[in-house]
């Protein structure tokens, strides 16, 4: 029996409308709502928590119209993956993919899950992380089940299940959970504006562009220029990882209408539409709260604080609403997207054969599984935090790399057919790669933890190649003797 091919079995359901919704509903997790706490206790003012965000925005934004060029020239299932085979070789493409399961995409996932756990313990006390279920001594390890980790482990099993199911079942959460949280957030940025307070306005900007460290005591650290690089780096990670995911569209090129068109446009639309609500986010935490709430808010919750200030005693609850709805559509989004890159390595014969089956519904049903165990497995270790610490250096390597490729490819393949250019090119680009070696160079200078491990991880997958294509051999000789 012949396997279904992509060809003639992924489904071209997807339009502009869900692949802009898969843009930004996969952007959008718990980040905004936390991460500007840890980026004030690192640049100290309003001026520079608002560049860091546009920094960020202007970088993402780049990569976005860059990769246009490389989804239109390569409209299938794969995304980033096929990109860096094509402009490099299976090696490179490899190690994006076993980096992509190994903790980017799976790293992700489960971080966005126990998110989702986390704020719903605001409404339903007993699904914290302080209500522990099982605490099991292995060894001189203490393994510990929280009610929060079971939580969002069934999140992503029920995820996972619907994305069995068939793509239109994933679509249709996904756009309409993307379009409840973007209207969520318009909303609370509005309120936000309405409930504007002008001395902790002025407080906040009246010297904007001092950039030192901000302790949650109140605490003043001044830092040399070297050290300021490095602080700015250091905050970046964190808008870096609230904006990341938003190449997900690329990996179900195979299931959208009018790829070579659509792709390129969902990747614009999405990632404009998300760095003006993260900005905008930003300038109205500024609005209503000083500096010092920022930094010391409780585990962060920036968002919380802010919508304390606007609503009262029902903020919390009202955030609360907000993360989960934020983060279900979030970790839809993941899940959708990252089996397909799975589904595509398989046919290369570079992940196990199975994946690269697809069921009855026409999606790769193994890959989602599988894709859904490690996530879990990363839940249940408890270390879900120190793995994201480095997803940014990593990402941000790949995307290097893949951007790169598009000068590789204009000098390899010329004439092939590119539908649409990248826009700006060849200086957007060449400032998006100087950027991205800055910011990781500053890493491995200043924040060797958040590169070592990540690091690690991708080398690893070196010997995983070369034994899995020994193995392909092996196969094939059996075959050719037979």
């Amino acid at each position: 029996m012949q396997e279904p091919t992509e060809q003639t079995h992924l489904k071209h359901e997807l339009g502009l409308l869900d692949g802009t919704m898969l843009v930004a509903g996969s952007m959008i997790g718990s980040g905004i709502f936390i991460v500007s706490a840890d980026i004030i206790r690192n640049v100290g003012s309003s001026g520079w928590l608002i560049a860091v965000w546009l920094i960020t925005g202007f970088m993402t934004l780049t990569a976005a119209v860059s990769y246009g060029e490389l989804s239109a020239m390569f409209p299938k299932a794969g995304g980033q993956y096929v990109y860096l085979k094509e402009a490099y070789n299976k090696l490179i493409a490899f190690l994006y993919g076993w980096s992509f399961f190994a903790v980017i995409q799976t790293g992700t996932i489960a971080a966005v899950g126990v998110a989702f756990s986390k704020f719903a313990a605001y409404l339903i006390p007993a699904v914290s992380e302080e209500n522990i279920l099982l605490h099991l001594p292995v060894g001189s390890y203490n393994f510990t089940l929280s009610a929060a980790q079971l939580v969002s482990i069934v999140l992503i099993i029920l995820l996972t299940y619907i994305n069995t199911q068939g793509v239109k079942g994933g679509k249709i959460i996904q756009t309409t959970f993307t379009l409840t949280k973007l209207l969520s957030l318009f909303g609370l940025i509005l309120f936000g504006v309405i409930a504007f307070k002008g001395d902790v306005w002025h407080a906040n900007w009246s010297n904007a562009w001092s950039l030192h460290g901000l302790g949650k005591d109140g605490s003043i650290t001044t830092y040399t220029t070297a050290a300021a690089m490095g602080a700015i780096a250091a905050s970046m990670v964190g808008s870096i990882f609230s904006s990341d995911a938003w190449n997900n569209v690329t990996f179900i090129a195979g299931e959208m209408k009018n790829p070579q068109r659509n792709i390129g446009l969902s990747l614009f639309l999405g990632t404009l539409i998300v760095t003006l609500i993260y900005v905008s986010a930003n300038i109205m935490y500024t609005a209503v709260l000083p500096l010092q709430d920022i930094a010391s808010a409780e585990k962060d919750r920036v968002a919380v604080a802010a919508s304390h200030v606007i609503f009262g005693n029902v903020g919390t609850i009202i955030i609360a609403l907000m993360i989960m709805v934020s983060t279900f559509g979030c970790n839809n989004g993941l899940i959708l997207a990252g089996a397909r890159v799975y589904y595509t390595m398989a046919q290369d014969g570079l992940f196990f054969k199975k994946t690269g089956t697809l069921n009855k519904n026409a999606v790769p049903e193994f890959g989602l599984w599988i894709q859904c165990l490690v996530a879990c497995l990363l839940c249940l270790s408890g270390k879900y935090g120190d793995l994201l610490d480095m997803i940014s250096f990593v990402v941000v390597i790949f995307y290097m790399l893949t951007i790169i490729g598009i000068y590789i490819l204009r000098i390899k393949r010329p004439d092939a057919p590119r539908p649409y250019k990248a826009f700006g090119y060849p200086i957007l680009p060449a400032i998006y790669i100087l950027m991205g070696l800055a910011f990781c160079g500053l890493l491995i200078a200043y924040k060797t933890d958040y590169t070592k491990y990540g690091l690690i991880i991708v080398l690893i997958g070196i010997p995983i190649y070369y034994i899995s294509q020994r193995n392909v051999k092996n196969e094939d000789k059996v075959l050719s003797d037979n």
